[in-house]
Order: structure tokens, then sequence, then C-alpha cells
């Protein structure tokens, strides 16, 4: 055992001023990391509004853009919640349309669907999903046959809180339009009512170049 006396270092807590650099320095630091997570979205919409691509639209732009509201009330066909969080994470392609979906209710579905095979390989960073504003069930069949491929999401809402969010043009209904929502959970692109496939198809191209340096596939 040595006989050496023990020695203690005692450090001399931070100054005023030395806390005060220490909080801003830290305050700037977070505020970095908030810019660079949020750069990526901005150049998006930077390029979409700004750069001359919103000029060229076939739909109308949303602006302000509308976020899903956080305290709709969703559901699945099993009557489980589901969080409004869980539908950021990709493009939407989405539809409101009442459970018993008629001859164009089954087109605009289908419409749905090719436009998102029409994007080759950036469809993968596209889902669809078909909001429902009642509580009648979905015929087995037509369940069966969204389900296949790329399934798409069927959700259950109250109509009132999806008008909160997602609204039709002048004089036509919810049920008439497909609504375009970003991966940040924002509506941000109402196409027309009987609108031309292949010109939706150019916006949804302009939407993938505009943000093709961030958005990844899959959620």
């Amino acid at each position: 055992m040595s006989d050496e006396p023990l020695s203690m270092t005692v450090h001399s807590a931070p100054q005023p001023d030395q806390r005060a650099a220490m909080t801003r320095r830290g305050r700037w630091q977070a505020f970095a990391v908030i810019l660079i997570c949020a750069m990526p979205v901005l150049a998006s919409y930077y390029s979409f509004y700004v750069m001359g691509l919103s000029g060229k639209a076939y739909g109308d732009l949303i602006v302000p853009t509308v976020d899903i509201p956080e305290a709709i009330s969703l559901r699945d066909l099993e009557g489980q919640p589901v969080t409004a969080a869980s539908l950021k994470g990709q493009w939407l392609l989405t539809v409101v349309q009442p459970a018993a979906c008629d001859k164009a209710c089954e087109n605009q579905l289908y419409m749905q669907r090719q436009l998102r095979e029409m994007l080759g390989k950036e469809r993968d960073k596209v889902d669809k999903l078909w909001l429902i504003p009642d509580d009648e069930p979905v015929r087995p069949e037509l369940r069966e046959i969204l389900a296949k491929g790329e399934p798409v999401h069927l959700l259950r809402a109250p109509r009132e809180q999806i008008a909160v969010w997602l609204k039709p043009g002048k004089d036509t209904q919810l049920q008439d339009h497909l609504y375009i929502v970003d991966p940040v959970g924002r509506w941000m692109l109402r196409e027309p009512a009987n609108p031309d496939p292949g010109k939706i198809k150019k916006d949804l191209d302009r939407l993938m170049k505009a943000n093709a340096g961030w958005d990844k596939p899959g959620r």
C-alpha cells in the first residue's frame, strides 16, 4: 500500500457567463439539428411552389398546406384505433368514399391503383388511402380486390373530422376528388373532379422529382 497522500482535484463550477454560453451553444446545436432534418422538406416545397413547377400543376395547390389533425379519430375496419402519425412517411393518394362504394367509387379506386403503378420505380414512395366517413360494411369481394398487390389502407373517420383536413372544390363534394398528401402529413394538392389520369401522373412525376434527393421508398 502506497504511503503517498491522496490528492484530490477540485474543479470550479462554471461561472454565470460560461453557463450562459453553454446554454446558447446547446440551443444553436438543437436548432441546427432541426434545420438539417427540415431542409429536405423545405427544399422540395421550394422546388414545387417557387421554381416554376407550381404554375404547371394540373390540380389545385393548397396554400398554405393543411396538416392532418392529430386528434382525428381514425379506425381500421375491425374498429381498432389508428394514429394520425402512422400515416406519415409516405406520399398518400387519398380518396374519401362511403363504404357502399358505387361505380364511381370503384372507378376512382381503380385510378388510384393505376396512378401508383404508373410511377414505376417511384411507386414505393406512395401509399393508397381510402377514408370512409361512415360505419357501413365494405363488401368482402371489394376488400379482397383492394388487398391484392400493394393493399389500399382502409380507414374510417367521422366526416366532420375529415372535412377539417380535406375540402372539395367549388360545387363539388369530398368524394369527387383525389387528394395528395405529403410524407409529413400535409394535404398539398387536390386533383379535379372527373380528372385526366395522365395529367395527374404529371403532377406526381413533378412531386417525385422535386423531392428525389431526400424521399426514400418505404416508411
